[in-house]
């Protein structure tokens, strides 16, 4: 209940504020960027004097489109690039991130947000759609640029930030698949049907941005500010208006109406995230603060599960690409 009742307190009485900050000089990638947070994240970051903002999206035409609105509202030319990337393909973010690292001189801050809500069951990939995009491909992603993001902190003596855009409705997730055997969780998470049910695919989204927050947390208890020159930390941007959750039907759309922050309110959270620094290392941000994620994730058995997952997820990005999670 008090999950449900922050929510509510955040939708219609805390609006974050607009980001500051001064990233001439700069790099910043921004994954699912043509429309809604990412877009307007990006928009941020192109105000606050980005050098480069790489708009990491699946339809160049959308990103170009994307760009030129972006330029003619902030008045800054040749700052906004489009790069193709498909998360629904691991070899496009494996294309991507060899792009992104072998054209780009630098890259200070990647704000992981692209991801999907469904409505009807799909596979990409090995996996149910939900997880190929929202938690594999993310976090290969994420590995994929660790060595250029270490690179970058060495040559110009600074920390970058990787940010992966997670959400509060990790805390209502039922995470049913983690009673599967060791070793079995992802054969669960691609089961349609359980118990003579379809699974609920509105609740695998939930379980996807769990597995994210139980990911990072993992994966900074093993690499602390100390051990490594990037910043990696967790965002929630609230419920908002976005052309994300297009597939969910009449309620959300109701649901939306009546709660959700306007896109350029909800970006503040993920510019905010993206210029953090040391200190949210390891950190679940909400409303452009700290925050703790949910009872379950900070539980005994949350760190028995958060262990879990980081064993079968890395194994799974080691069968997609031999040594992908040794970049750290």
């Amino acid at each position: 209940m008090a999950s449900i009742r922050r929510f509510f307190y955040s939708q219609l009485f805390v609006t974050p504020p607009k980001p500051t900050g001064d990233l001439t000089g700069k790099t910043v990638i921004v994954t699912g960027s043509n429309v809604g947070l990412g877009k307007e994240s990006a928009r941020h970051f192109t105000q606050l004097n980005a050098s480069t903002v790489i708009l990491a999206v699946r339809s160049i035409e959308k990103g170009e489109a994307a760009r030129k609105d972006i330029e003619s509202t902030t008045g800054r030319s040749n700052v906004v690039k489009v790069m193709q990337l498909d998360m629904s393909s691991y070899q496009s973010v494996l294309d991507f991130a060899q792009k992104a690292s072998k054209e780009l001189e630098r890259v200070d801050i990647a704000v992981l947000n692209a991801g999907v809500t469904r409505a009807a069951w799909e596979v990409f990939e090995q996996d149910e759609s939900t997880i190929t995009v929202n938690v594999v491909s993310t976090f290969l992603l994420a590995f994929a640029l660790l060595p250029k993001l270490k690179e970058t902190a060495s040559k110009f003596n600074m920390r970058p930030t990787l940010t992966i855009v997670s959400s509060e409705v990790h805390e209502w997730a039922t995470f049913d698949e983690r009673k599967a055997p060791d070793g079995k969780l992802f054969e669960r998470l691609n089961e349609k049907v359980v118990n003579g049910k379809d699974v609920s695919l509105n609740n695998r989204y939930q379980v996807s941005k769990l597995l994210e927050v139980l990911f990072v947390r993992a994966f900074c208890e093993r690499c602390p500010e100390s051990d490594i020159p990037v910043t990696v930390n967790l965002v929630n941007p609230g419920f908002c208006h976005s052309e994300f959750g297009r597939e969910n039907g009449i309620a959300v759309a109701i649901g939306r109406f009546l709660l959700a922050r306007k896109t350029e309110v909800g970006s503040r959270t993920l510019a905010h995230a993206g210029i953090s620094g040391v200190e949210t290392h390891g950190k679940y941000l909400s409303d452009c603060e700290i925050t703790e994620p949910s009872p379950y994730v900070r539980s005994e058995e949350g760190k028995r599960d958060q262990e879990r997952v980081w064993k079968e997820l890395t194994a799974k990005l080691e069968g997609i690409k031999a040594g992908i999670t040794e970049s750290f």
